[in-house]
């Protein structure tokens, strides 16, 4: 049996529990996913086609069903992210691509074409409260697609490849969803679900509790649709993700995201419990193998140790769960005739900042919310955006301040080009939140009597202020 070095026990130890909370996450999957300093570029033999592209709006299909990308002739080179210190808040990314377009890749691979995604998870852990949270995102979400207007938010992996932007698929997914949701994200993952199937057999598969007939699709050869009645199940790993990609319930998308997460905490409960570390450290060269070549992330080794390490040491009351379902959105028809979801800004924010900000287990969530706001200390800009009232910005400024607020910019959009005007209301006061102030935005609307649809998200870490006010009539 080959020895494996130091790092390479570690990473097999922390890496595996990574590699399967991530994965049960996937809906989709490639065929080939690797570790690699270069995100969102799988080898050239790994390419993934979609039988029949979808018309996306700003992107253009030739006769043979190809994306028409611009002039650009390979996808830019992309700097990893910086090593994490240690301290600040992590959160990644998880993003299963569309097994439909797997299949078609499988089934003609003459057709050539970039998938979409089917599932993307927010992962987020807070090291120093020792909390973490997930969070599910429906895949029809209508949303701003950064430089491509609205759509599905399943397009945004797809366009990210197709125009070989910076970072590709992940790079713009990325962008996208941290504009929606309104939180930076540091990392992605997408885990091969064959590697998945296989080290749930090596751990002796899950005990899985069904408290619903559930219909099973299990992938491979000589596989069988059933259904299956609700009690207590031992699976092994084909039929533990034929349970988590199952959607044909009466709750749909939303039902398959929490029967994703009750298999996360089986996993984690199973990795964790009493005689398993030594059934993984006697299988830790095959596994380590499978892990180093099953993985496709921007994460480095050194962070993911550090992260498995701090995953272990985190409670399981500790960790929020959270699924966008169907109070949060509305159904719709977008309009080139598409089933879709159309958020509702409030309801989402909510459950944001219960699953990042901790609820009840922030330590900052029993506070009144003058005094939370003023501990977040938010930068806020106040400019008066055609409210026909001279000096409004000024006196609106004075009386924020006073209250505790943290008022860095006064004045007009044509002062502060910085920051664009926001018609996303118009006619009316908007707050434009640039870096997740959950505290600062609550204040504000409940001051100044502001709906959903007067806020907007728009995460851009550089900007000069946290959050936006355009005051108007």
């Amino acid at each position: 049996m080959a020895r494996l070095s130091t790092g390479g026990w570690i990473l097999l130890g922390v890496g595996l529990i990574l590699a399967i909370a991530l994965f049960i996450f996937l809906r989709g999957f490639v065929a080939c996913w690797q570790l690699t300093s270069l995100p969102g570029l799988p080898p050239a033999s790994c390419g993934v086609a979609a039988a029949n592209p979808q018309t996306t709006p700003g992107v253009s299909i030739n006769a043979e069903g190809t994306p028409i990308a611009p002039t650009i002739s390979s996808a830019p080179q992309v700097q990893m992210p910086p090593p994490w210190d240690g301290a600040s808040r992590v959160t990644i990314l998880i993003i299963g691509l569309d097994y439909r377009d797997w299949l078609a890749a499988q089934e003609s691979p003459e057709i050539q074409g970039p998938p979409r995604s089917d599932t993307m998870i927010l992962l987020t852990i807070d090291p120093i409260s020792k909390t973490a949270g997930m969070l599910s995102i429906p895949r029809d979400m209508w949303v701003n697609i950064p430089g491509f207007g609205y759509g599905k938010i399943n397009t945004a992996y797809y366009l990210g490849e197709a125009y070989k932007l910076p970072g590709v698929g992940p790079g713009l997914a990325i962008k996208t969803v941290e504009n929606f949701i309104g939180v930076p994200i540091q990392y992605y993952a997408q885990i091969d679900f064959g590697a998945f199937t296989q080290m749930i057999d090596e751990i002796g598969g899950l005990d899985i509790e069904v408290s619903e007939t559930i219909t099973l699709d299990p992938i491979g050869q000589h596989n069988t649709i059933y259904d299956l009645p609700p009690g207590n199940y031992h699976f092994d790993g084909a039929h533990v993700l034929a349970y988590a990609r199952a959607r044909y319930t009466e709750g749909g998308d939303v039902d398959r995201a929490r029967r994703q997460q009750q298999v996360i905490f089986a996993i984690r409960d199973k990795i964790l419990s009493l005689g398993m570390l030594p059934t993984l450290v006697a299988k830790a060269p095959a596994l380590y193998q499978e892990l180093s070549t099953g993985i496709h992330t921007n994460m480095s080794l050194d962070d993911a140790i550090k992260l498995g390490v701090l995953g272990m040491q985190i409670p399981q009351e500790n960790i929020k769960k959270g699924v966008i379902d169907y109070t949060m959105m509305t159904i719709g028809v977008s309009p080139d005739g598409l089933d879709i979801f159309k958020p509702i800004p409030d309801k989402i924010r909510e459950l944001r900042d219960e699953v990042f900000g901790g609820g009840a287990l922030s330590p900052m969530a029993s506070g009144d919310l003058t005094t939370l706001l003023r501990d977040e200390g938010a930068r806020v800009a106040v400019l008066n955006a055609g409210s026909g009232i001279p000096g409004l910005a000024q006196s609106a400024a004075d009386f924020l301040t006073s209250q505790g607020m943290n008022v860095v910019v006064i004045g007009n959009p044509i002062e502060h080009p910085e920051f664009p005007i926001s018609y996303y209301a118009d006619g009316y006061t908007t707050v434009v939140d640039y870096s997740g102030k959950p505290y600062a935005l609550r204040y504000l609307m409940s001051l100044m009597g502001l709906g959903s649809g007067q806020i907007q998200l728009k995460y851009t870490p550089n900007a000069s202020a946290d959050v936006v006010i355009f005051l108007r009539g």
